[in-house]
């Protein structure tokens, strides 16, 4: 809970989580929902916090953890061929995303249910593996993002750094960067679902630090050209304790360089600059959301973006003047 209150009082509206499959099913057809793995609990102390959650079910979730989120046994499932348009991986992931879905209805956590969930992620970061995914991996993808539809969560679906993402599931952005990003279809609002403050600690290797002027700069720009989403990646990262720990030469703390640091301290001035930049940007939000802009150029070099509302105003100064 102390986190989360950190988190808030950082100026954040929505807690993201990943699903890890590996910590939910460790064996086949046993479930384990306890201590660290409470999910159900973890849903409901945002919502006590009074933060909204966006719930990345995957189940593949990558995150520099053991085996991308998946269970060990899943590799002995027989036939199986993983991410790709095969039958028993199609069946076995869909067995999984339907459980955590019914779960997440049986406890009524869902939006329009009166709980914190306002949106869903079905796979990771799949859309650069599509090139060399072979003739299975646009097929499976397009079926991921059928399959989560129709478990009808009653919110929307995204799939990150997916270009091709089928509507109605919304693509969105991963990077360091993302205000070069555009939906692939312009009813579907521009999300950045992983805006990296740091990145992930090697062994050998320098410990990574990002500035937090570039973090906040790269936020700023983003909400500034339309971004309407913001996830840090990560606001805490905390530590991947046991065998947990993913990838070759990964170490086990994820501190990532987040606004939250490995220990749950306040990682300064990254927190508080962060927190600034918060409550500016919902100062301005009734400007943000009041419509289209008109675009004005100020000279060879410069344009400005006048939002509608701001046009409205000039207009009613110039009638009373």
């Amino acid at each position: 809970p102390g986190l989360i209150q950190k988190a808030k009082d950082g100026g954040l509206d929505v807690i993201q989580t990943y699903v890890f499959w590996n910590g939910h099913e460790p064996v086949k057809g046993q479930y384990y929902f306890s201590d660290r793995y409470d999910l159900v609990r973890f849903v409901k102390l945002a919502k006590q916090a009074g933060l909204y959650v966006h719930l990345r079910i995957g189940p593949y979730v990558c995150a520099e953890w053991n085996f991308g989120g998946f269970p060990v046994w899943l590799k002995y499932v027989p036939g199986i061929s993983f991410r790709t348009d095969n039958g028993p991986f199609k069946a076995e992931m869909q067995r999984f995303v339907e459980k955590i879905v019914s779960m997440m209805k049986s406890e009524r956590l869902f939006e329009w249910q009166g709980g914190p969930i306002i949106m869903s992620q079905v796979e990771n970061e799949f859309g650069p593996m599509e090139s060399v995914g072979g003739s299975g991996a646009k097929p499976y993808a397009n079926w991921a993002a059928k399959m989560a539809v129709a478990t009808n969560t009653g919110v929307p679906w995204v799939m990150c750094k997916q270009e091709d993402a089928p509507d109605p599931v919304i693509n969105t952005c991963n990077g360091f960067y993302c205000d070069y990003f555009t939906p692939n279809k312009k009813n579907k609002p521009a999300m950045w679902t992983e805006a990296w403050t740091g990145w992930f600690t090697s062994f050998g290797g320098a410990v990574p630090h990002r500035p937090v002027e570039d973090m906040a700069f790269a936020v700023a720009r983003f909400i500034q050209k339309g971004g309407s989403f913001v996830n840090y990646y990560m606001y805490h990262g905390g530590t991947n304790f046991g065998r947990t720990a993913g990838g070759p030469f990964i170490a086990t703390s994820y501190d990532y360089d987040a606004p939250i640091d490995e220990f749950g301290l306040l990682r300064q001035p990254k927190w508080g600059h962060l927190r600034d930049l918060h409550k500016a940007i919902k100062q301005a939000e009734p400007i943000l959301v009041s419509g289209d802009p008109t675009i004005q150029s100020l000279g060879n070099y410069e344009k400005v973006k006048i939002p509608m509302n701001m046009n409205n105003l000039a207009t009613v100064s110039k009638c009373k003047s």
